[in-house]
């Protein structure tokens, strides 16, 4: 039987993520997951692609939302109450324009002189609608492309076998940035054809086989980028159209409800037939 082993929001994006025992799983998420985002001074959003020390701020978050912290070595930190009735401003995930709200000067200067660029941090407004497409199709907020990003304990033990094969050093999960981990599944990337999925209280649906960009070659707890791996060994077996390298999966939220370490998973649909233990 499969459980959740691990479970962590991604408050602000491209930031460290916080841990939880348990949370509520929302029609966008994990609770407060990606709801806020660093900008740049074109309003485009900062991510570790580009700037990998973003890895090395830590948010708090309050239970409701309503008080945010950030924190980083040698930068001490900022706290905030948090807007969510100012006045709109057009931001960017990429080339994808929507809207955020922007929580002032004081975080602003923080982030500016923590990463060493102009940036200013924004929330996404209560009135956000986004459509995320897939095979079947979600809503989130400021995330790269879907609610829920879902990988199996199996798939990183696999990766780090063929790794280690090859003289590397075995990775962490947090280079991968899942909102939920499962284990007890022996088989790596079995989450693949996982269609349909029920965890605790509540459901989940296959958006998307996730392409891996140049994030997980960023250490997270330094903040700095380390080499070729883990995309040199993935890209030798993990190749998905287009010559994207796959690693984990997709998921939009199709019953909302709470989430908690230990929830046993069962598979509503999977993608031909059941596999065998």
């Amino acid at each position: 039987m499969a459980t959740v082993v691990e479970l962590t929001s991604y408050p602000v994006k491209g930031c460290a993520g916080v841990p939880v025992s348990e949370t509520l799983l929302t029609e966008v998420g994990l609770r407060h997951d990606r709801s806020f985002m660093v900008i740049g001074e074109d309003g485009a959003c900062r991510t570790q692609r580009r700037d990998p020390r973003l890895a090395v701020i830590r948010p708090a978050i309050d239970t409701d939302g309503e008080r945010l912290t950030l924190s980083a070595p040698g930068e001490g930190e900022v706290a905030i109450d948090v807007d969510t009735t100012s006045a709109r401003r057009e931001v960017k995930v990429f080339d994808n324009p929507y809207l955020g709200i922007d929580q002032g000067e004081d975080v602003a200067r923080w982030l500016s002189r923590t990463l060493g660029a102009p940036s200013r941090l924004v929330r996404v407004p209560p009135e956000h609608h986004r459509v995320t497409e897939g095979w079947i199709p979600g809503t989130c907020g400021y995330a790269d492309s879907g609610a829920v990003h879902l990988v199996s304990r199996a798939s990183l033990d696999g990766l780090n076998q063929r790794i280690a094969e090859a003289g590397g050093v075995a990775l962490p999960m947090s280079r991968f940035r899942p909102g939920i981990v499962l284990g007890g599944w022996h088989e790596p990337h079995r989450e693949d054809r996982v269609r349909r999925i029920a965890i605790g209280g509540v459901e989940l649906g296959f958006a998307k086989h996730t392409a891996r960009c140049a994030v997980p070659t960023v250490d997270q707890s330094r903040g700095v980028k380390t080499g070729p791996e883990p995309l040199r060994t993935l890209a030798g077996y993990r190749r998905g159209p287009g010559g994207a390298t796959l690693f984990g999966c997709q998921f939009s939220v199709t019953r909302t409800g709470k989430l908690a370490v230990g929830d046993e998973v069962s598979v509503i649909e999977w993608d031909g037939p059941p596999p065998g233990e």
